[in-house]
């Protein structure tokens, strides 16, 4: 088992979701049954390891994740007590064996914990947080294990390795120094109180997160006050309202930015204003769900492990392990856009405000007005409506005909839907993808709907990672948030959940195309500087006129999108830029601010609003009409895996851009350099070094230059 998913299930732990239906079975005979027939206590039987989700019940996941770990355990103290000299194949390798059980269960249950919630997952993740952190610090900090590592560490040269292997005895190496195996005895027993904390106060705050996302929704009485949602979009609050047993009324969903999809549509200004307030001030409210606490101590221990560890602050730990390095050059790529943006921000301000004059308004743009009239200003100045484009974009049709499509073109791979395999919600749907030989490739799940259960957000996991050493082939999850139609009705999406559809499949295909020999490489598994990158990448196929043209069809006459309103599409891609890089500097800027302190720099709870609007104002990018795309207390991102790293999507931006410049030149959508990007870049996973492998890819250092370009920053 590789020891990057040990640290990796807690930075799971801050997605929320959920499981199976519970059951109340509760009796000293069904605990036995539950033992003896567990599910996950021997390996999937069905088709390449595909989750066994119709036999996966509540009661599984606690005693699978005990015997789980006292199993890892015992196969550790094995590895690490054994007589013979410590070699490449009876350590190394072998910890990436081991741990199997635990490995399928927290595999399933944190993906499951994502996607479909109730209150038995809530208190199961609850009371596994802290165990799954001891559980980690007890092998990380082992002192026999450590010296059986770096022994190889140290011979790595003289040991004729090939290079994949080598560079997996160097992150073994560096996980172990990362994570205090060179501390002090008293430093370590430090540190494992200070993991412990941190793993129940994430828990805390990603479950407050849901709790009140869904608490929130915004209910309205009158259907006048509507007005400007579609049909479709009204009947859909019409039975969320039934569904919370609020018959007559209307209920508002929230979704997890601080910018709600309903405030580019409702005319109701007093709605909007009420929608977007309710939406900012989520996790300082006070009550049950307010994670101002939770979040400035989450901070300050992030803060006091580093400075344990002999770091600045969480900031410069977290980043040495990425392609950035350094925090100095985060906040130099940071700052360099962040006055250009603003600058373009403020000119899309004003053209806003002319607009509020010109219908007559006497009152001044704010922050819930912004997505109301950029959508007037885009119909003056575009002779364009977004609404215009959603009866052409009919989710399957999207799927199928332009994300499969474009894949199919570029790769070769096709794909077949399977309705054999067990799903874990009616909605999801399988299928299975081949390379261009007819063999198979991989196994990959859509989940397109949003429910209440489901976190907010688009995302991609893997439940079986591809790997030679284990003899694995990938099984492959895509999430998304649509909002589910009315019975009967077509799911029309817009421009923007096309743009996501399409993103996450490039994370897919990365996962998908892995070629790496052990687990700790597969798919992914890259500097979260790195990840964004090939998703975003998969982007440009979106608007790629062969791929659109092949999609983008009306859902009901089968007929073309016009190729004016196309035209219209592609125009508009610079608009509204400053806006949208301005709310994404902020939050990235914010979560610098925070993981940039010292431990006694951390403001306390009462103290961490004040502290945001300071920190934004310092970094030049403080605008009444642009909050961040999150604020602090409802910040996911910071409190998992992008802990310091949301300017991650900036940074790979700059990758990904100049990648797409690559393809226009070269060309576009042609199987050659799909075969390129698939041989250099997207098989390898993490197997050599982030920018080696682009420049493997490009054949040369990246430029910014096309980034700047894109967003109109130049």
């Amino acid at each position: 088992m590789k020891f990057k998913l040990i640290t990796g299930y807690l930075l799971c732990l801050y997605i929320l979701g959920g499981c199976a239906v519970p059951t109340n079975k509760s009796s000293d005979k069904m605990k036995q049954d539950i033992g003896s027939q567990n599910p996950f206590y021997t390996e999937s039987p069905l088709y390449m390891k595909f989750p066994q989700f119709d036999h996966i019940t509540n009661e599984h996941y606690g005693p699978a994740f005990e015997k789980g770990m006292a199993d890892h355990m015992a196969e550790i103290d094995a590895i690490a007590q054994q007589a013979d000299s410590p070699t490449l194949e009876n350590t190394i390798i072998a910890m990436e064996k081991s741990g199997a059980l635990l490995d399928r269960v927290a595999t399933v249950f944190f993906a499951l914990t994502s996607a479909n919630t109730n209150d038995e997952m809530e208190k199961i993740r609850s009371e596994m947080a802290p165990k799954l952190s001891a559980h980690s610090d007890q092998i990380l900090l082992n002192g026999k294990l450590f010296q059986r590592v770096k022994s190889i560490y140290e011979q790595r040269f003289q040991l004729g390795l090939e290079a994949e292997s080598q560079r997996l005895v160097e992150k073994y190496y560096n996980d172990f120094i990362r994570a205090g195996a060179n501390l002090s005895d008293a430093d370590k027993e430090a540190l494992k109180k200070i993991n412990g904390e941190m793993a129940v106060l994430q828990t805390t705050f990603s479950q407050n997160v849901l709790k009140e996302v869904n608490a929130l929704a915004v209910v309205v009485d009158s259907k006048d006050d509507l007005d400007g949602l579609s049909d479709a979009a009204i009947e859909a609050a019409a039975n969320e309202a039934t569904s919370r047993k609020l018959e007559g009324k209307f209920v508002l969903t929230l979704r997890n930015t601080s910018g709600q999809p309903p405030m580019a549509s409702l005319t109701n200004r007093a709605l909007r204003e009420r929608i977007h307030k309710t939406s900012l001030s989520r996790g300082s409210r006070g009550g049950d769900y307010d994670n101002r606490d939770a979040l400035a101590n989450v901070i300050k221990l992030r803060a006091e492990r580093a400075q344990l560890m002999g770091y600045n602050n969480h900031a410069a730990y977290s980043l040495e392990n990425q392609t950035a390095q350094t925090p100095n050059a985060v906040n130099e790529r940071l700052s360099s856009l962040a006055p250009k943006a603003v600058a373009n921000a403020e000119k899309e301000a004003a053209d806003l405000q002319r607009m509020i004059i010109a219908e007559g308004g006497s009152f001044k743009l704010a922050s819930w007005d912004w997505d109301f009239y950029t959508e007037k200003v885009r119909a003056d100045r575009y002779n364009f409506d977004a609404a215009q484009l959603k009866p052409y974009l009919e989710m399957d049709n999207v799927l199928q005909n332009g994300v499969f499509f474009a894949a199919t073109q570029l790769f070769g791979i096709t794909f077949k839907e399977r309705f054999d395999l067990p799903v874990y919600q009616e909605d999801v749907r399988v299928f299975e993808v081949f390379n261009e030989d007819g063999s198979v490739l991989a196994l990959f799940l859509f989940d397109g709907y949003a429910r209440s259960s489901k976190r907010g957000g688009a995302w991609m996991n893997a439940y079986v990672a591809q790997s030679k050493l284990k003899g694995t082939q990938p099984v492959i999850a895509n999430h998304l948030n649509v909002t589910k139609p009315p019975e009967g009705e077509p799911t029309l999406m817009t421009f923007d959940e096309v743009i996501t559809m399409f993103h996450e499949f490039g994370h897919a295909l990365h996962g998908m195309f892995s070629d790496v020999n052990y687990p700790y490489f597969a798919g992914t598994s890259v500097p979260r500087d790195f990840v964004e990158y090939p998703s975003q990448v998969n982007e440009m196929w979106a608007v790629w006129p062969e791929v659109l043209k092949n999609y983008a069809v009306h859902h009901e006459t089968g007929e073309a999108m016009p190729k004016e309103l196309l035209e219209k599409v592609l125009a508009t891609q610079k608009f509204n830029q400053g806006f949208a890089t301005t709310e994404y500097l902020a939050a990235s800027l914010l979560d610098q601010a925070l993981h940039q302190l010292t431990p006694d720099q951390v403001p306390t709870g009462n103290e961490i609003i004040a502290f945001e609007t300071d920190a934004l104002k310092t970094a030049g990018v403080a605008m009444d009409v642009i909050p961040p795309r999150y604020r602090s207390t409802y910040f996911s991102h910071i409190i998992g895996g992008y802990s310091a790293g949301y300017y991650s999507y900036i940074w790979s931006e700059v990758l990904d851009a100049d990648t797409v410049k690559w393809f226009k030149e070269n060309g576009g959508l042609k199987r050659e350099n799909g075969d390129h990007f698939r041989k250099t870049l997207l098989s390898r996973g993490g197997s050599d070094d982030a920018l080696k492998i682009f420049k493997d890819f490009r054949g040369a250092d990246p430029n910014i230059q096309p980034l700047l370009d894109r967003r109109g920053l130049n």
